[in-house]
């Protein structure tokens, strides 16, 4: 199996190798697990599908040690299964793994929102509210990648709030598992116009300082796998 992209395969090889001549073998294997992730995104690699490990390692002028390290990473996020004698294929997202990737979501954002209750300004519930029209604006315009990162930056208003950093990263990667498996060009507007209500309501409990109803508004309601199952299973099934 070969994913080259004939487009800018010769490019991702160069810049590769004029980093693995200036940068260790860790920071190396991070620009390998970035490539990665940026074809997974773009569907390059597909879900269920092997990957051809020296065809890669040879597209991209590396040797199996910063591949192998990118793999493992890969698969302790979730992107992959790495199969003894078999090799290496592409995670396929079933509804138990989104089942559960909602409840450990819901749960770190719900426990970051309590966190912050010291932290919280005004300011920035006029910041979510400010990204709650954007969100708005996008979906009457039907540009669903303005209203997704204008999402992302709605959460990250508290979430970056957050002293505990590796909560903050384990969010955003369950996020990227969710939606950028490949990305999806399409959405349910429905489904956007409910949460653009749930959105509200959390700004909302936020900004009158009710940050233990903001928290479970979020992990009961926002981010509850049974609350969303219907939109869940018309998205990914």
């Amino acid at each position: 199996i070969s994913f080259m992209n004939k487009s800018d395969g010769s490019g991702i090889k160069h810049r590769i190798k004029n980093k693995a001549s200036s940068i260790n073998s860790e920071s190396l294997a991070s620009s390998v697990y970035e490539e990665l992730k940026r074809r997974l995104n773009a569907g390059m690699l597909k879900p269920g599908q092997f990957i051809d490990l020296t065809a890669l390692g040879n597209e991209l002028g590396i040797s199996r040690t910063p591949l192998r390290d990118a793999l493992i990473r890969l698969e302790l996020e979730g992107f992959i299964v790495i199969y003894q004698r078999r090799g290496v294929m592409v995670k396929v997202l079933q509804l138990s793994d989104i089942r559960d990737i909602y409840q450990i979501i819901g749960a770190l954002e719900a426990s970051a929102i309590e966190e912050i209750s010291k932290r919280f300004r005004a300011s920035d519930a006029d910041k979510m509210d400010s990204l709650c029209v954007e969100m708005a604006d996008a979906l009457s315009a039907d540009d669903f990648d303005r209203y997704y990162r204008a999402n992302l930056e709605f959460h990250d208003i508290y979430l970056e709030l957050s002293e505990n950093k590796k909560l903050i990263d384990n969010v955003h990667i369950l996020k990227e598992r969710l939606y950028d498996f490949p990305r999806r060009s399409s959405y349910i507007k429905e489904w956007e116009l409910d949460s653009m209500a749930e959105h509200a309501e959390i700004v909302k409990q936020l900004r009158s300082a009710d940050f233990k109803g903001a928290a479970s508004y979020v992990k009961d309601v926002h981010w509850s796998f049974e609350v969303q199952e219907r939109y869940i299973r018309k998205y990914y099934v």
